[in-house]
């Protein structure tokens, strides 16, 4: 077995290495003057299993390249099976046509992984369970609301009197899930969206006041929403608001809104590398590396991946 890294996320895929007892393979992945992608394998991989980490985030584009040449390179280097593992999944929001003459660029880059080369996908709290059927190659979903649930049990007393809120109604099965591993309640926040990145809060399901919050959901990009999600909970008369969320995608003055609002804080996984945006003190990261070398080691051996969370 053999650990290919992208560029995307470096902290992330030595943390995945050490708990593998892994090195990473060693290869070049640099740019052409023009900005091109050139990729080098630095040490034979012919007949290897062989994992490319890399999470298609920003820049996103770029990103996405990188893991593509990546493995055009271990195909053509007569690698014995290639399975991508994507911590973010990009694109992932455009799962669907939202209007008239528009894209399902979820499908596309799918479609792109899998002519590249790639035998098999390993991703993470994907935005829509359907995207698992954009590929005609194995994929493996994981699940970070064990990961998150372990960390709430540790940071929070009596973990089963808070209140767990999805942001939306689309995450109600998701914040479920969390909520039926802490054996807490569930909460709704109904948004009527006007646009993307846009919403406002229409209702609220479910009795807030008096009551320790937690917003949970799968991404967080400019957090305007999640923030006027957190006002309109304090304002029906909610104790406190915190918020886990598995993608950091922070763009933007995502940073600054958080600072400025009402969530005592916001943690996030490191599935898309934070070191440059987690600089507040209301934003903490939790790592999802374990979890991640945990599945990768279980597919090279064979065994159930699925077996991680019951």
């Amino acid at each position: 077995m053999k650990l290919l890294a992208g560029n995307s996320n470096p902290l992330l895929s030595q943390s995945v290495a050490d708990h593998l007892d892994l090195p990473l393979t060693r290869a070049q992945v640099k740019r052409f003057p023009d900005n091109e992608v050139w990729v080098t394998i630095d040490e034979n991989v012919r007949g290897e299993d062989v994992f490319v980490l890399q999470s298609t985030s920003y820049p996103a584009n770029d990103n996405l390249m990188e893991l593509l040449i990546c493995i055009d390179a271990l195909k053509r280097a007569s690698a014995k099976r290639i399975t991508a593992v994507l911590p973010y999944f990009g694109y992932a929001r455009q799962d669907r046509k939202t209007g008239g003459r528009t894209p399902i660029s979820a499908k596309l880059v799918s479609n792109l992984i899998t002519r590249a080369g790639a035998d098999r996908v390993l991703t993470m709290d994907l935005h829509s369970g359907q995207i698992q059927g954009f590929f005609d190659i194995p994929t493996d979903n994981l699940l970070a609301a064990p990961l998150l649930a372990d960390d709430i049990k540790r940071h929070y007393d009596k973990p089963s009197e808070l209140l767990i809120v999805s942001p939306d109604v689309g995450g109600v099965v998701r914040a479920l899930a969390l909520a039926s591993r802490l054996n807490a309640d569930l909460a709704i926040v109904d948004k009527r969206r006007s646009g993307p990145g846009k919403s406002e809060v229409a209702n609220i399901i479910g009795d807030v006041s008096g009551r320790r919050l937690i917003m949970f959901d799968d991404i967080v990009d400019s957090a305007g929403t999640l923030c006027s999600a957190a006002q309109s909970l304090v304002d029906a008369g909610a104790v406190e608001v915190s918020a886990y969320v598995t993608h950091g995608v922070l763009s933007g003055a995502a940073v600054q809104r958080v600072r400025d609002s009402v969530l005592k804080e916001l943690v996030i996984t490191d599935s898309i590398d934070a070191a440059d945006r987690a600089v507040d003190g209301k934003i903490r990261v939790v790592s999802c590396a374990p979890l991640i070398g945990e599945a990768i080691r279980r597919i090279a051996n064979e065994e159930s991946v699925s077996k991680l969370f019951d």
